[in-house]
């Protein structure tokens, strides 16, 4: 990986990491669970914000919508995610499955930005806001899904001039279809970059020093 990464102008951005999609019990879980066993994601999430954390870098949470009564009900036109969220509640505000993973709590420097309604973490933020406060060039897109949240957050960042890595195995989807799209025909079109957790962190140590 050819890639350079700068602790101090480099943020993870970490997507949606709610018990309903991350714990057993959750209510997302069941459906990700073969994909995300097979890629190891919950170990390569470890190692990517703990890499963060360790070098400096910016640990920046994108959280989605905590679902709450009445939400999406007197829109125009709510998307098929979000009346999906209405129906099964997902990530409800005041729940478990609405609270991060233990392993994934804010902690002091961190940022934590506006939850995000539909599938970008820009759109209607303070994410873009946030990370031009605190001198961020490079972004690195963890947690979930692959080809939502994540694919639209990161796009999103390439328009608004932003250094974009994917890191295939610190995310997940529902099918194969999806990752493949999401890393091999989706990816390339806007990513700067699609590593690996091990080559993400050896690059940002290996900048570190």
């Amino acid at each position: 990986m050819s890639q350079s990464y700068d602790p101090r102008h480099t943020a993870v951005l970490l997507v949606d990491p709610y018990n309903d999609f991350l714990s057993e019990g959750g209510k997302i879980w069941p459906r990700l669970k073969p994909l995300a066993e097979e890629v190891g994601l919950l170990d390569h999430l470890r190692s990517v914000v703990g890499a963060a954390r360790d070098t400096g870098a910016l640990v920046t949470y994108v959280p989605h919508r905590r679902w709450e009564p009445g939400d999406y009900e007197t829109w125009n036109h709510p998307n098929p995610t979000q009346l999906g969220i209405m129906e099964r509640h997902s990530f409800a505000r005041g729940t478990w499955g609405g609270e991060f993973h233990p392993d994934f709590q804010p902690q002091s420097g961190d940022v934590v930005v506006a939850e995000h309604w539909a599938q970008s973490g820009f759109a209607n933020t303070d994410l873009d806001f946030q990370l031009k406060q605190h001198g961020i060039t490079h972004v690195v897109l963890v947690g979930l899904l692959a080809n939502t949240c994540i694919e639209s957050t990161g796009r999103f960042a390439m328009e608004l001039g932003y250094h974009v890595t994917l890191v295939r195995d610190a995310t997940a989807a529902f099918l194969p279809e999806m990752m493949h799209a999401a890393h091999e025909l989706n990816g390339p079109t806007y990513a700067h970059a699609i590593t690996t957790t091990d080559e993400f962190a050896t690059a940002l140590k290996g900048a570190q020093s």
